[in-house]
């Protein structure tokens, strides 16, 4: 049996979210990361639950979710690596001030880290997660 997510993908509007942010700072950041994965990826960004800004989709054993994201909370940016960071020691070691959950990267400010490290590491991510995953760019 599959797992649902409470975090969902659903249609709401990126830019009325990244409006709400109140950290200005915080929500200038998300939207250069934003743009930033656009880009490099070419899939349209989707909200994920009511604050997770997503990219692309896979599914693996407990259900649909997105390739690579970001989320600006209060406490810093979190940049969704979902592979995990065990195989990206090295990109970390050049990344700047950061801090790393399970599959979070914390950024507090851009300033703090190098941006083409940040790129490098999500692109990695993004390939290891084809190679994992059956998967579908959005």
């Amino acid at each position: 049996m599959m797992a649902t997510f409470k975090t969902q993908q659903n249609d709401a509007e990126i830019s009325d979210f990244l409006a709400s942010v109140e950290n200005v700072k915080r929500r200038e950041d998300a939207i250069v990361v934003c743009e930033m994965i656009e880009e490099m990826t070419g899939w349209k960004p989707m909200m994920w639950g009511p604050s997770i800004i997503g990219f692309g989709a896979y599914e693996g054993k407990t259900g649909r979710w997105m390739i690579t994201g970001l989320s600006p909370r209060k406490a810093s940016l979190s940049v969704y690596i979902m592979p995990g960071f065990s195989m990206y020691e090295e990109q970390l070691q050049r990344l700047g001030k950061h801090k790393t959950g399970k599959c979070c990267l914390y950024i507090n400010k851009l300033e703090d880290i190098d941006i083409g490290v940040l790129k490098e590491l999500i692109q990695l991510s993004i390939e290891e997660m084809q190679r994992r995953y059956t998967w579908a760019p959005e």
